[in-house]
């Protein structure tokens, strides 16, 4: 039998945008649900995401709340559309959890990423192999289908940085990183030599704070920080046992502190590729 998935992040992001709209135009779900013929206990599942709501009425409801940006109705246009739209990503939702496989979403999207990593190199300049490792390290009873499939759904991961509307990569990583090993060493030698290359490409940054700088100012692991277009908001995202978090406004800002004390102790990005380079002279 499938396997039930929860409301998607992008439904739950309409529900909220068209929530917000409503209650600036002070009125209540059910003058809403007058408007629109709707009962207003299927409009508040639908600010919550639970269920979808059809283009025609989206557009319904925009043209109530008097949204006339052409920009933001297209991006509500946008969304509504993928709502319940199949993604490329979707494909590996056997294999992966909701709220990865609403990551994924996510991260397509982006205009750009920053990152911070202190575990494991990111997973969108990872090689095959490396990633393969990691895989099984992080899952050692997993089929090899399972580990075939995880390592397939993060090669195409990184194809939002290729092409001309390619996603801005910035990435501040502990050394640290560079050299756990994961895998053989040719494994780690191949894996930094990718890093080089893919670092000397235009929309990617990658910063290392040196292991001599001591104490970081995230004890806590690896984020991740989220631009898209307008109308949303930047998005920090993080992982912990339970799952993936998505943060937004004051807490998304305490994080975009935290990454830019994590860049300011950084070595620039040329100092940062001759450390990576010095690490991969030692494993040979």
């Amino acid at each position: 039998m499938p396997r039930k998935r929860k409301a998607t992040l992008r439904a739950q992001w309409l529900g909220k945008l068209l929530k917000e709209l409503r209650q600036e135009n002070e009125m209540t779900l059910k003058e809403v649900g007058e408007h629109i013929r709707r009962d207003f206990s299927t409009l508040s599942r639908i600010e919550a995401g639970i269920q979808p709501i059809p283009q025609s009425e989206l557009v319904a409801l925009m043209d109530l709340y008097g949204l006339e940006g052409q920009h933001q109705r297209d991006a509500l246009l946008q969304l509504g559309a993928e709502q319940t739209k199949t993604g490329w990503w979707d494909k590996y939702a056997r294999e992966s959890t909701d709220w990865f496989i609403d990551y994924v979403w996510l991260e397509s999207r982006a205009r750009s990423i920053h990152a911070f990593d202190s575990i494991a190199l990111n997973g969108l300049l990872q090689t095959p192999e490396y990633a393969e490792a990691l895989i099984r390290a992080v899952n050692p009873t997993g089929s090899a289908t399972r580990i075939e499939r995880g390592v397939e759904l993060r090669m195409t991961r990184q194809g939002i940085l290729e092409g001309d509307d390619s996603t801005e990569l910035h990435i501040v990583m502990d050394e640290a990183v560079l050299r756990r090993s994961v895998g053989d060493r040719s494994v780690m030698r191949a894996q930094l030599r990718h890093l080089m290359e893919r670092a000397e490409e235009p929309n990617i940054t990658v910063r290392v704070i040196p292991l001599a700088h001591g104490i970081l100012a995230s004890l806590n692991g690896g984020f991740r920080l989220i631009r898209m277009d307008d109308p949303f908001p930047v998005i920090g995202y993080l992982e912990c046992p339970a799952g993936g978090l998505y943060l937004e406004s004051a807490e998304a800002e305490q994080l975009e502190a935290r990454y830019d004390r994590l860049r300011a102790a950084s070595l620039p990005p040329h100092e940062s590729a001759d450390l990576v380079a010095s690490i991969e002279r030692e494993l040979r």
